[in-house]
């Protein structure tokens, strides 16, 4: 069965300003190194639609939803915290990336496709209930697992952050809801600088120390994320795809290398494969350095296709 790739021109005109690592080249990066690996002509190529209000609302409440929408300029650049700024595009841009996980969300429970990748822009798990952070304005993975729960009828559903960052968004998102296991793998110390404590069979976070490489964060998720899936059996497993785990990556500090993302995106598929009917939905957060973030997302990519 085919693995769909949601994207669209408009999550490449979102622009936080020169120099800011978060910028356009991202999907390019990504695009390009698919297209080099020939992996782009096997995918189902779909164009992210936008996420209405009431989608956002599924993990936001209507307030902050709405004060978005509001401050979203209709020229210019305006800032919403430290790290993140909004421009004329990044308002449909944020809600293409949130509908990008929820029609694959729905693609893949109506059969037409067995997993999707969503290379879309911005991220979103630094987005908590009422606050943008980290370049993230809504909580693309958490809205999506709502969807999953709310409007498909599942009853269990997981979500995986790789990402050298800590989701502390989604956990702020899913806290609330035993339907959701929530793992999470980050540097610590590193930003955001938080995270809650473990709560079995919905909270795993694992942190990492600097420079943790392959071995050790594959024992990590052999020892306690692998374990805690199986226990719940999730009907669909989301992956917060966060590459600047990868050891080039400017704003990292582990030492993952693609075949890390490979390895870690095909245990997740066995779970899947094994409880969720093969129900993967991977929805892109960080990745940096431009070459490492392509060769990582193909090498995940790979994984979902199956080869």
């Amino acid at each position: 069965m085919a693995t769909a790739i949601y994207t669209h021109p408009v999550c490449e005109q979102h622009d936080m300003g020169s120099g800011h690592a978060e910028c356009p080249a991202r999907i390019a990066a990504i695009s390009s190194a698919l297209e080099s690996a020939g992996l782009i002509q096997q995918l189902d190529q779909r164009r992210a639609p936008m996420a209405s209000q009431d989608v956002l609302g599924l993990a936001h409440p209507d307030s902050y939803v709405q004060a978005i929408y509001d401050v979203a300029p209709s020229e210019g650049l305006i800032s919403l915290d430290g790290d993140t700024a909004m421009n004329v595009f990044t308002l449909e841009a944020a809600r293409r990336a949130a509908g990008a996980a929820v029609a694959a969300v729905d693609a893949v429970m109506a059969g037409e496709v067995e997993n999707a990748f969503c290379q879309t822009r911005p991220p979103g798990h630094h987005a908590e209930s009422r606050q943008s952070m980290g370049f993230c304005l809504f909580g693309n993975v958490a809205i999506a697992a709502k969807h999953a729960l709310e409007h498909h009828g599942l009853q269990r559903v997981a979500i995986v952050d790789f990402d050298v960052h800590h989701g502390n968004g989604t956990e702020d998102l899913v806290k609330d809801d035993a339907r959701i296991l929530f793992c999470s793998s980050f540097m610590h110390p590193h930003y955001p600088g938080y995270f809650g404590k473990n709560i079995s069979g919905q909270r795993i976070n694992t942190p990492l120390d600097g420079g943790t490489g392959g071995a050790e964060f594959r024992a990590v998720l052999e020892d306690h994320w692998l374990p805690a899936l199986r226990e719940q059996q999730p009907e669909m497993i989301f992956i917060s795809a966060g590459f600047d785990a990868h050891r080039d990556d400017p704003l990292g500090g582990l030492a993952l290398v693609e075949d890390d993302f490979y390895w870690a995106t095909k245990q997740f598929m066995e779970i899947a494969d094994e409880y969720a009917q093969g129900r993967v939905v991977s929805v892109l957060e960080g990745g940096y350095n431009l070459s490492a973030l392509g060769s990582s997302a193909a090498a995940h990519v790979q994984a979902l296709l199956g080869q």
